[in-house]
């Protein structure tokens, strides 16, 4: 729900190299109010079964930039050989045994107007991402 001084942040992942939701990724929402403001860092939440995040914090009035912090590192360990076999035969695993996704996080930085509902879904893979604004 947004108001005329705040915008509104929604996001999703879906996980192209199987083509399915991406569950149980940490986002993190941090705002500022101007380019050379620093961030502040209003909280998270992590995807449900069907990639969404519903319970992301609400901006603050003045924010006028916005960063989406997406772990997925974690989400393709949890993957493991799955991930593996999906991604490429011949990708190497990281040193610990993970899948070696080559992007560990994801940081989605983008501007906002008050009174505007920004959707910015994340197109994952172990070896790249893609993102844009929905609706």
């Amino acid at each position: 729900m947004s108001t005329d001084t705040t915008a509104s942040v929604s996001t999703h992942i879906l996980d192209t190299s199987v083509g399915r939701p991406a569950g149980g990724v940490a986002v993190h929402l941090s705002a500022r109010p101007g380019r050379e403001a620093g961030w502040r860092r209003l909280g998270g939440s992590a995807t449900d079964a069907d990639g969404r995040c519903a319970d992301l914090p609400a901006l603050p009035e003045g924010t006028t930039h916005v960063r989406l912090d997406f772990a997925v590192e974690p989400y393709f360990d949890a993957r493991g050989a799955e991930g593996r076999a999906d991604a490429r035969q011949d990708a190497p695993a990281d040193r610990d045994g993970g899948t070696g996704a080559f992007f560990p996080e994801v940081a989605v930085t983008f501007a906002v107007v008050p009174g505007e509902h920004y959707h910015v879904p994340l197109l994952l893979s172990p070896f790249g991402y893609s993102v844009y604004r929905g609706s």
